[in-house]
């Protein structure tokens, strides 16, 4: 059974009036934490796409990027994309829930989180409705400032991009300091880590777009401290 076989049960479940409690806590253990990380992605990025008045094609074309669809799967796909976006649920009600399948756990967050920002710079905008809904989706998430604004620095090309905050450290901060922190995003960035973690494989392409930022930023950095 595919991946979208096993999204499309369980969104089907929430349609048939199960409670989201029901089907997250079903969703807890692996292989199964996999399809919840998918739901959480397809349901918040459904409904983020409705954040600035309008779902776009190229919003609902990042899915794809965010998700490798095999052409088997392409039907079992589009009926999940077709039941996220006509779900009534809160989105609050959804982040709640994904917060506590992962109990403490931020990775898997930060991983999700990363998604919806793909989701929400597939129009090449990136509109204030769109990043409330991601403020309250990470205060859900219980992740911090901080990290909030290294993963926004990596999506939103604005005048606030910052390689310093991409890579979550002080400008100031020694050099030595900051390879330390860049090494460490790149372990934690590694697919089998993020497999690992509870992404599924189908979704492994947000570590390649990732990586393209984190390298970039530390690029830049050397350069600039080798001025």
């Amino acid at each position: 059974m595919s991946i979208w076989t096993r999204i499309l049960d369980a969104i089907r479940a929430l349609r048939d009036g199960e409670s989201l409690a029901a089907v997250f806590d079903r969703l807890r253990s692996e292989p199964e934490r996999r399809v919840g990380f998918a739901i959480a992605v397809i349901a918040l990025g459904a409904k983020m796409a409705k954040a600035d008045g309008q779902v776009t094609r190229d919003e609902v074309s990042a899915f794809r990027e965010v998700f490798h669809i095999a052409q088997e799967d392409e039907a079992a796909a589009a009926r999940v994309f077709n039941l996220a976006r006509k779900d009534v649920a809160g989105f609050e009600d959804y982040a709640r829930r994904v917060r506590a399948m992962y109990h403490t756990d931020q990775a898997p967050l930060c991983d999700l989180m990363d998604g919806l920002f793909h989701i929400a710079m597939a129009d090449g905008e990136y509109h204030p409705g769109e990043n409330a809904f991601l403020e309250r989706v990470a205060e859900i998430f219980e992740i911090d400032e901080r990290s909030f604004r290294m993963m926004r620095a990596r999506y939103v090309p604005d005048a606030a991009r910052d390689p310093y905050d991409v890579l979550g450290v002080a400008p100031h901060a020694p050099l030595k300091e900051i390879k330390t922190a860049y090494r460490a995003l790149v372990r934690e960035t590694h697919p089998d880590r993020m497999i690992a973690r509870g992404v599924p494989e189908e979704a492994i392409q947000l570590a390649s777009d990732k990586l393209v930022e984190i390298n970039a930023a530390w690029e830049e950095i050397s350069r600039l401290q080798a001025v």
